[in-house]
């Protein structure tokens, strides 16, 4: 997500540091809250609709997502021994999913032995 930020060229935003050239009307025209919303999943959307800036939304998104909580850990642990290829699921679709999965697990540093 943070990639599409920096293409976008919102990152500033979400990092709460204002341009100094930019008096107030100008950077909340600039926080462009929406473009972020664009990329986000309908169930993940819901729980941050409510986020008024990119920098609270953004907040919002690495308190749900990005913790290293005992929830969030467990969570993740589930996902991966309940993971299963569905009938008919294209493979491609699999392997991406189980890696996102592995990206996950090892962005709140949890280790899976072999």
């Amino acid at each position: 997500m943070m990639e599409i930020l920096v293409q976008t060229g919102l990152k500033k935003l979400v990092t709460g540091k204002k341009l100094e050239n930019l008096n107030q009307t100008e950077w909340k025209e600039l926080d462009d809250l929406y473009v972020i919303q664009l990329y986000l999943v309908n169930m993940v959307l819901q729980e941050v609709l409510m986020e008024k800036t990119s920098f609270a939304l953004w907040k919002m998104l690495e308190t749900l997502y990005a913790t290293k909580s005992l929830a969030n850990c467990l969570v993740l642990k589930q996902r991966l021994s309940m993971f299963r290829m569905n009938e008919g699921e294209l493979l491609r679709d699999h392997i991406s999913q189980f890696i996102t999965l592995l990206n996950n697990l090892k962005n709140v540093e949890i280790q899976i032995d072999d």
